[in-house]
């Protein structure tokens, strides 16, 4: 696997997503006047995609086509020819997903590492990775696919095929590869806001005229519906579009249904070897409900942590605003960070996690565990 060492991957643990209950809160940061407003530029897209927005600091790699994948799975003929041609600390960012709901995929530079942020409306995931793959920054776009009715990328440089769930390959030169993903989440405007009052926001003015604010998929995430286009068979365990967070840890998989979560506000497990703790806060509107993007039902927002500090195991539960340690008495926030208390200014280490439907979830981790409390 190409990308940056476990360690720097914790440093980037910020790459938020954010996503508010109150529709003026999820205005451009010009609008907002609480945040300075990422720079954006054009992109660019294959015929029937949905444009990416392209925010680029550090240039990427020129193109050099072998096999496209683009191409194979057009059935055209495939050319061999090739086409002519960090500190991370501080760097803290949000893309709302009022934007990215049309856009999908945001090509970023975050304290000097190349990413991509992606979200996937039909399997309402949100993904973060690393550009950087054997020597190449490479630039991420929307191809127009679904796989398992989940957003399928290329890369500019080589058409290579790309699946958002999984970070891997699937068609064309860099079949097989997988790139690093960041820990990313998808939290409310005012946590975001407060805990970083002057981290840059994705604006608006992104180049394009989009309906932003509005959602295409007006009631797609009914427990009882069906997803878009999807073709494999369903884990009878849960409906479809049962609302799971998922981990991947080492070779472990886990999802916990989002249900007990909410009720339990605190929710611990183990993967891969290592102790999990799982946060619960209200204040976040479903994307996928209402027409408009803010008015939907309230269901949360999640944070995926290890919960030592300084080697220190923690034990948590839930108060009416935030969570405590029962071992110090701090408090944190969801984002992981300790806000009040002996270990005020702490931030546990951020696992990464997605908040998708089962039916996705499921087909790409079909040996999964399940906390189910």
């Amino acid at each position: 696997m190409t990308g940056p060492h476990h360690t720097r991957r914790r440093r980037i643990a910020l790459l938020l997503l954010t996503f508010p209950l109150v529709v003026a809160a999820c205005g451009s940061a010009a609008d907002s006047g609480d945040a300075d407003g990422a720079a954006t530029g054009s992109g660019s897209t294959t015929s029937g995609a949905s444009e990416s927005v392209d925010v680029d600091q550090i240039e990427s790699s020129p193109p050099n086509i072998t096999a496209s994948g683009l191409a194979i799975h057009r059935g055209e003929q495939v050319d061999g020819a090739p086409e002519p041609p960090v500190d991370v600390d501080g760097d803290v960012r949000s893309y709302p997903v009022q934007i990215l709901m049309w856009h999908e995929i945001v090509n970023d530079t975050v304290g000097g590492v190349p990413v991509a942020v992606t979200y996937c409306p039909l399997c309402n995931s949100a993904v973060a990775y690393d550009r950087r793959v054997d020597g190449r920054v490479l630039k991420f776009g929307t191809s127009g696919l679904l796989w398992n009715s989940a957003l399928v990328m290329y890369d500019r440089q080589t058409e290579t095929l790309w699946s958002h769930f999984t970070g891997e390959g699937i068609v064309g030169d860099l079949t097989g590869t997988e790139i690093d993903k960041f820990p990313v989440a998808t939290v409310p405007w005012g946590v975001w806001r407060d805990a970083n009052p002057h981290g840059m926001v994705l604006s608006r003015h992104t180049g394009f005229d989009r309906s932003y604010g509005r959602n295409p998929y007006p009631g797609y995430d009914d427990v009882n519906s069906e997803p878009f286009l999807f073709e494999g068979e369903v884990d009878g365990r849960y409906t479809a579009m049962t609302r799971i967070v998922g981990v991947e840890i080492g070779d472990d998989a886990l999802g916990v249904p989002l249900v007990p979560l909410q009720e339990e506000r605190v929710v611990t497990a183990e993967g891969g070897g290592t102790d999990l703790v799982m946060f619960w806060v209200p204040g976040t509107a479903s994307a996928l409900d209402a027409t408009d993007v803010a008015g939907g039902d309230d269901i949360g927002a999640t944070g995926v942590f290890v919960p030592v500090v300084d080697g220190q195991s923690l034990t948590f539960e839930a108060t009416d605003d935030g969570f405590v340690d029962a071992d110090t008495g701090s408090r944190w926030n969801l984002l992981g960070q300790a806000t009040d208390g002996p270990l005020s200014g702490s931030s546990l280490d951020a696992v990464e996690h997605v908040d998708t439907f089962w039916f996705a979830w499921s087909a790409f981790q079909p040996d999964s565990a399940i906390v189910d409390r």
